[in-house]
């Protein structure tokens, strides 16, 4: 369920979580029973600690900050450079 904000004349704002089908544009404060409007806000759909979520964040972190990869992976055998083609026709085309 999305989390919706109100906000409370005398309390200030606080978040109540409701069906989108039972949403109104007021309810009443928790601590003082006073009617408080809702706030337009962001959607707030997702809980942050899920771990669903942690997995969403930590996937989109590697587009900004990817991991460094410093050597071979591990367990694979290092190959010796040899050239990919022996055809000698190649070398004549020009090299980046």
């Amino acid at each position: 369920m999305p989390l919706y904000e109100f906000r409370c004349a005398d309390c200030g704002p606080f978040d109540v979580s409701l069906p989108m089908s039972e949403v109104s544009s007021s309810t009443p404060c928790p601590q003082c029973a006073q009617q408080a409007r809702r706030s337009l806000t962001a959607p707030r759909l997702g809980r942050g600690g899920s771990a669903a979520m942690r997995l969403h964040d930590a996937t989109a972190r590697t587009a900004s900050e990817p991991d460094v990869v410093s050597g071979a992976l591990p367990g694979a055998p290092r190959r010796p450079a040899r050239p990919v083609t022996t055809d000698p026709r190649h070398r004549s085309l020009p090299r980046p």
